[in-house]
């Protein structure tokens, strides 16, 4: 569940954000070295523990991403694309 506070942006566009935020940090998760991870922890060594999950979260993922959207048949840029639709606009009007 994501709750989520909409004072200022708009709705579904700060759930697209949140959502492909949410994407990034899955990409980020899958690629920790998890051998190394083990290793390290077993041979309690918190600092390079650390290292080994900072490699992952410092590495740009974006590409990635946009690559399994487009192999799936979507925008590689969601929120560009729900901009693009138009759908904000047509709904505003339905539901004025």
């Amino acid at each position: 569940m994501v709750d989520q506070m909409h004072i200022i942006k708009n709705k579904l566009e700060a759930m697209i954000q949140t959502v492909t935020t949410v994407q990034k940090l899955y990409a980020k998760a899958l690629i920790v070295d998890q051998a190394e991870l083990e290793e390290q922890q077993r041979l309690a060594n918190p600092t390079e523990s650390e290292e080994v999950l900072k490699e992952a979260y410092e590495t740009d993922v974006g590409p990635l991403v946009k690559k399994i959207h487009v192999d799936e048949g979507r925008s590689p840029e969601p929120l560009e694309a729900f901009r693009a639709s138009g759908y904000m606009d047509k709904i505003t009007e339905e539901r004025s």
